[in-house]
């Protein structure tokens, strides 16, 4: 059985902790697409971890972690995370990487970098980790594939046409050094060698847990707004970050995808550029954000501050219904407990018009939220592990959520640690 673990927003939903969870009863867990670029943030018995690139069901022993060949694959950045477990504790996770997973070059870094800095004020807001120029090569097709590091004639010619093409740019567009393409294949070799103890086709693999009827979590990155087709484009992503991505970044059948887990925050919250309609500044911003996550909402890759505010449930029924959610997990909901009132934004007013369909981004730029208030609960939820037992303002912000989201919430998030969870009978 496969079930994809998917985010409806922004990202920065707390995916991490619910695949980490639901992992405890899994065998395999597969990452289908982004690269190191964001992070998810995880809290057990071993500790508070932010893990980048491997699957978030390394901590236990049973599991298999799968890196698909969706993924963004940077080598060094995976040994070292692997090497940081170990370091902390951690049993050394088993893990597979696809032969046809390609590689995230540093050349990718300081390309993303240079245009970053020459778009300057009109830039998209990157992490600056490589991620829309490994893509941008990829479906270039002058990408390294795993696979291809095991071929020395074709390693050794590619590596010089990669140099000549990209010297161009550095050359005449970003005017920095040029790359040695014999220093390039050197550091290829060892790619080559790091990786080799991990190579194995994945696609094959799963097909044979498939039909041994082996669990199987499918663990997306970031959230359905930042996918290039489907959300704020061009603030975007540059992988599809959606349930349906899944089966081919991690290569199975779609059809074996029976359950879709959208993760959804009881606020809001981003990192980076782009529309952001219910968004809060100030002292009030200030507030939920030091408030917010497990110690402050603070990007788990860059480190810098999320921008923040009230739930969308504009944007959210859409993150929900273009995943094809059969489940919800709401997560952060015990974040809320300091407020009199809950502001939730019910739709949006553009040119003086309101709707409850999510716009396209020209259209999103010009919007307003249109808010209803809920009455809080003022008190502290975690440690409660029965619904019945929660206030009823929080139950009845909770359902009043699940009706305007229009999708099932089966479990509530009530704190950061693995076991702060409540499964909820619907």
């Amino acid at each position: 059985m496969v079930r994809a673990i998917v985010g409806a927003n922004w990202g920065d939903e707390g995916k991490g902790k619910i695949t980490d969870m639901l992992a405890k009863e899994s065998d395999i867990i597969v990452r289908f697409q982004g690269g190191s670029n964001a992070g998810h943030t995880i809290i057990n018995d071993y500790g508070k971890f932010a893990l980048h690139l491997l699957p978030s069901g390394v901590f236990y022993q049973h599991t298999t972690s799968v890196i698909g060949n969706g993924v963004a694959l940077n080598i060094p950045y995976l040994m070292d995370e692997i090497q940081s477990l170990v370091d902390r504790g951690v049993p050394k996770p088993r893990v597979l990487v696809s032969d046809r997973a390609q590689i995230l070059m540093p050349y990718h870094v300081l390309f993303d970098t240079y245009e970053e800095a020459r778009l300057a004020g009109k830039s998209f807001g990157s992490t600056k980790s490589g991620i829309a120029p490994f893509y941008s090569d990829k479906y270039a097709k002058i990408g390294f594939q795993v696979s291809e590091l095991f071929d020395e004639e074709l390693l050794k010619e590619k590596a010089y046409r990669v140099c000549e093409q990209k010297n161009v740019l550095l050359e005449h567009l970003y005017h920095k050094p040029l790359l040695d393409p014999e220093e390039l294949l050197s550091e290829l070799h060892g790619y080559r060698d790091m990786i080799e103890p991990y190579v194995c086709d994945t696609s094959a693999y799963l097909y044979e847990a498939i039909k041994e009827g082996r669990k199987i979590l499918l663990e997306g990155q970031l959230g359905s707004l930042k996918d290039p087709d489907h959300g704020i484009y061009p603030m975007v992503t540059s992988s599809s970050t959606l349930a349906a991505y899944g089966a081919i970044g991690a290569g199975i059948p779609p059809y074996e995808i029976k359950d879709i887990t959208t993760v959804v925050k009881a606020y809001s919250s981003a990192v980076g550029a782009g529309a952001f309609v219910s968004e809060i500044f100030g002292d009030e911003a200030e507030e939920l954000r030091n408030r917010g996550g497990d110690g402050g909402e603070y990007g788990a890759t860059t480190g810098r501050p999320r921008r923040v505010g009230w739930f969308d449930a504009v944007a959210t029924r859409y993150g929900c219904r273009i995943q094809g959610t059969t489940e919800v997990a709401f997560t952060v909901l015990d974040v809320l407990g300091y407020l009199d009132e809950i502001p939730v934004c019910v739709g949006y007013e553009i040119d003086g018009q309101v709707t409850k369909e999510f716009p396209t981004t020209a259209r999103l730029e010009k919007a307003k939220p249109v808010l209803t208030r809920l009455p809080g609960w003022k008190c502290d939820i975690r440690g409660i592990k029965d619904y019945e037992e929660l206030p009823e303002n929080c139950r009845k912000y909770i359902e009043f959520v699940e009706k305007e989201i229009e999708a099932p919430i089966a479990m509530v998030s009530n704190g950061p640690g693995r076991d702060d969870i409540i499964m909820r009978s619907r």
